[in-house]
Formats: C-alpha cells, sequence, structure tokens
C-alpha cells in the first residue's frame, strides 16, 4: 500500500529513514557534525528523488505515534524533584514564553505575509503541550467553530491542563497493581511500550492535553517504578527506550528533510522571497523572544522573591545564554502546521496555509542550523559549576546503603545458614568490593542467596533516601542500574552453578 498516495511503499520508507538514521549517526561520529542538520541533509536528498516527489508527512503519524513515545521516555529520565523545585521556572518557561512566542510570532505575521537539564527537559515536555493547546483554540477561532474571546481560551488552557494531568495520574495507578502481577520482564516491557499511548489516547479522546497526560504518566511511573518493576524488566526496558528514542527522533528528522522540497513546490500563495523573509522573520522573533524573556522574566520574579533559598538557586548571566539558546524547533512544530486545516466550517479556503507550512519548515531548518552546532560552545562559555550536590548524594546513597547491608548481614546469614567464614568474607566484600573466595555449590548457593537479600536492602534504603529528598531521582537511578547489573550477574551465577550440577550428577540430567 502507498504511503499517503506517492510513489514511495511503505517498506521502502521504514528502510531509507532506517538506514539514513544509522549512515548518518555514524557520519556525524566520524566527522563531529551536527546530526540532525545530517539528518534533514539525507531527507532532503531523498524528497529531490522521484520516489518521494509527493511524500506528505501525516500529523496524525508524529502526533499520535512519535509525540508519545518521545514524551514518555524523557519524562522517565526526569526528576521529580528537580522539576518540583524549579517548578517556577518550568511553569512560566512552558506557559509564559509559549504565550510571549506566540504574540511575537503573530506580530511579525501581521507585519510580513541536571537543573539546567531538568529545567530546559520540563520545558520542552510541558512547552509543546501548551503550544499544542494554543493552536487547536486559533484553529478553532480560524475556522469559526468557537468565538474568540479571552476568558474561553483561558477556560480551554485549564481545562487541557487539569484534564491532562488528572487522565496522566490515572493511567500511571491504574498500571500500578498490573505491573506487580506481570510474571515475565518481556510482558513489563510490552507494557511499558504501551503505555504511552494508554495514557494519550483517552486525553485525545476527552479533547485534554495529552502531552500532559503522558508526561504526568511518566513522572509518577518514575515514583513507583522501583517498587514494582525488577532489574531485568528494567534493564529490559531502559535498552529498549534507548534505542527506540535515538530511532524515533532520527527518523523525524529525516521525514521534515524528504518534506521540504515538496513544501517549497506547494508554496503559491505568496512569492518564495516573500516566504524567506517571513520566515527570516519568524526565527528571529522566536530567538529574540526567549532571549529577552530569559534576561528579562528571571530578574524581575528575583526582584519580587528575595528569599535566601532563593537566592542560593540563581544562576549568573553567562548562564542563562544556554537556556535561550537551547529552542531549537523540530519535526512537532511541522506536525502542528500541517494540522491546519485547508477549509473552514463554512467551506471557506484558509488563506496561505501553504505559507505556514513553509515558514515553519524554514524556521525548523534555520533554527538547526544555526542554534544547535554553536549549542556546546554556549553551554562551555556559560562555565556551569561541577555538580557537587550529585556527588555527594551518590556518596551518601553508597555510604547508607552499604551500612545498611553490613547491620542487616548477619541476620540474614543466619536465615540462609551462610558459614560464618563466607559471611565474614562477604562484609569484607562489601567494605572494599573484593568477591567472596569460591567454595562448595551449596556455600555458594547460599552466598548467591545472601548476596539477593543483601541487595534487596540496599534498594529499600536507596529507595527511603529518594522518598525523604535526601537524593535525587537522577542518583536514584545511577545507583539502581548498578544493583540491576549485579542482580542479573547475581542470576547468571544460579543459571551455572545449576549447568554445574548437571554435569556433576547425570542423573539430574
Amino acid at each position: 500500500m502507498n504511503t499517503n498516495g506517492t510513489g514511495v511503499e511503505s517498506l521502502e520508507l521504514i528502510v531509507v529513514v532506517a538506514v539514513g538514521v544509522l549512515a548518518m549517526g555514524w557520519l556525524s561520529r566520524r566527522t563531529g557534525l551536527s546530526e540532525p542538520l545530517l539528518l534533514l541533509g539525507a531527507g532532503c536528498l531523498a524528497g529531490l528523488t522521484p520516489p518521494f516527489a509527493g511524500f506528505a508527512l501525516s500529523p496524525e503519524v508524529v502526533l499520535f505515534l512519535f509525540l508519545p513515545a518521545l514524551l514518555y521516555w524523557e519524562a522517565l529520565t526526569s526528576s521529580v524533584r528537580e522539576i518540583r523545585n524549579n517548578f517556577r521556572s518550568i511553569a512560566l518557561q512552558a506557559t509564559g514564553l509559549v504565550l510571549a512566542t506566540a504574540v511575537a510570532v503573530a506580530a511579525v505575521a501581521k507585519a510580513m505575509p541536571r537543573r539546567i537539564l531538568t529545567v530546559l527537559r520540563a520545558e520542552s515536555l510541558l512547552n509543546d503541550g501548551t503550544a499544542l493547546v494554543l493552536l487547536a483554540v486559533t484553529i478553532e477561532v480560524v475556522t469559526d467553530e468557537r468565538p474568540f474571546s479571552w476568558s474561553g481560551t483561558a477556560l480551554a488552557f485549564v481545562e487541557s491542563y487539569v484534564g491532562g494531568i488528572v487522565i496522566g495520574v490515572a493511567i500511571a495507578l491504574l498500571l500500578i497493581p498490573v505491573r506487580r502481577r506481570l510474571p515475565a520482564p518481556l510482558l513489563h516491557s510490552a507494557l511499558s511500550v504501551a503505555t504511552p499511548f494508554l495514557a494519550y489516547l483517552p486525553a485525545k479522546l476527552l479533547h485534554v492535553s495529552g502531552v500532559l497526560a503522558v508526561v504526568t504518566c511518566g513522572l509518577v511511573t518514575t515514583r513507583f517504578g522501583p517498587r514494582v518493576i525488577g532489574s531485568d524488566a528494567r534493564i529490559q526496558a531502559i535498552a529498549f527506550w534507548e534505542v527506540a528514542s535515538y530511532l524515533l527522533n532520527g527518523a523525524l528528522f529525516i521525514l521534515v528533510g524528504i518534506q521540504l522540497p515538496a513544501t517549497v513546490r506547494a508554496l503559491t500563495s505568496v512569492s518564495l522571497a516573500q516566504a524567506a523573509i517571513a520566515a527570516c522573520a519568524v526565527s528571529v522573533a522566536v530567538f529574540g523572544t526567549r532571549l529577552l524573556w530569559f534576561y528579562s522574566v528571571p530578574y524581575l520574579v528575583r526582584f519580587l522573591d528575595r528569599r535566601p533559598q532563593q537566592r542560593d538557586r540563581r544562576i549568573t548571566a553567562p548562564q542563562r545564554l544556554p537556556l535561550a539558546w537551547a529552542g531549537m524547533r523540530g519535526a512537532i512544530s511541522l506536525a502542528a502546521a500541517l494540522t491546519v486545516p485547508a477549509v473552514t466550517a463554512e467551506g471557506h479556503v484558509v488563506e496561505q496555509r501553504d505559507a505556514v507550512v513553509f515558514i515553519t519548515a524554514v524556521v525548523i531548518v534555520v533554527t538547526l542550523t544555526f542554534l544547535g552546532p554553536t549549542l556546546p560552545t554556549v553551554v562551555r562559555r556559560a562555565r556551569f559549576p561541577e555538580d557537587e550536590v550529585k556527588t555527594a548524594e551518590l556518596t551518601l546513597s553508597r555510604c547508607h546503603m552499604s551500612s545498611a547491608a553490613l547491620r542487616a548481614l548477619p541476620e540474614l546469614a543466619q536465615r540462609f545458614g551462610v558459614p560464618e567464614a563466607a559471611t565474614l568474607r562477604m562484609a569484607q566484600d562489601i567494605e572494599d568490593r573484593m568477591a567472596p573466595a569460591p567454595g562448595s555449590t551449596r556455600c555458594r548457593e547460599s552466598v548467591r542467596r545472601l548476596e539477593l537479600a543483601l541487595l534487596q536492602v540496599k534498594r529499600d534504603t536507596l529507595r527511603d533516601l529518594r522518598d525523604t529528598g535526601r537524593i535525587d531521582d537522577i542518583v536514584l537511578r545511577t545507583v539502581q542500574e548498578v544493583l540491576d547489573v549485579e542482580e542479573v550477574r547475581l542470576g547468571r551465577k544460579a543459571h551455572d552453578a545449576a549447568a554445574e550440577a548437571s554435569q556433576d550428577d547425570p542423573a539430574r540430567s
């Protein structure tokens, strides 16, 4: 079956995209060139070939397939504590900054036809939701489906935000007992893949923010995940999401690139020169608004809020520049532009829709070309201090886990019948990371069971430290990965021991 009525088959498109992602990823690592730009360029070259000449990127594919998956993984790898601590900044950027940017772009249109990382991540997670809600309201006004009013627009925002959050929390909580009862890691991974869509679909059907539903679901899952997801399932799911997010991000850039030539050809309502000038003006407005925001609003907030704890969290002027610089546009912007209808509810043609799509595509290219490659330099010149808090929390986690394991060691060793010599070696291993000496098969099995029990003690201690706010979710995940690998190693030791016993005793085979 053809894709979107073009001359390219679905399988051919998948192969081209997959090969493009792999090839451009390899080339980027060999040359040091920007990977998004290489992906975009590869897509443009493909879009110039006859099979892809009529390719059209379906907004439904981006908004209902790519967006939930990418948002969910970003939410899973974010810090709930840091989002809470920086909520005011995040909320201002995700709502006020988006609205200010929309106003600035509208003015142009009239004139022409870890903390830093966490803030940026959270802003990118939420500003898509704000922008999409704003776009939906605008489309309803343009198509005469809803008369514009400030009160109606504000109510639409509140309904969308609150509804999305409620649905996200509800889905995450409903899935907790399901996760507890899943018998195999593979099923956990399958549920992990389905979760963002389970959150996004009811939000879409109820016309509230699917973005916030997915993000909230991911954050709640991050909070409860260590209690209900085993190490095998967690390792498998993390590996899957790392690969999937890389492929999805790369595929989006290639798909946008493929559509760029067709976008230029479809421009008929205005001249190419007029559209190019408008696109450049919009690009300046987008970046200028972010720059103005980060060098004005924070100082106003600083003037109004003089609490000591807020003074301790302030950053310097050079350190604000990366926040403004990291405002690149992506495929979500193009998908949003493509959702603008061609006709109104009364059948009238929406004028200059082709110009909107073209300008959006050019803004993506401009911001990726000029902002993306220079971002590392901007970050280096900001001279962010070393994250001493994370280092201290990592040390705190390891010290508390080791202390808890040493305190629990005598009782657990007695419960599992581990010899005193092996118990002493285990204590030494906890203190200096030395492996216990080998022994009989029965002894090794009891030691392995003891090690697993101590791992659980460490997990409980680590989780308690996170729950009481003494360490961060990112620190928890860093230490948890080590514990997961250790648990998998102990599971393999059990498998090897069973195989050894089977070889020693043929009657068991």
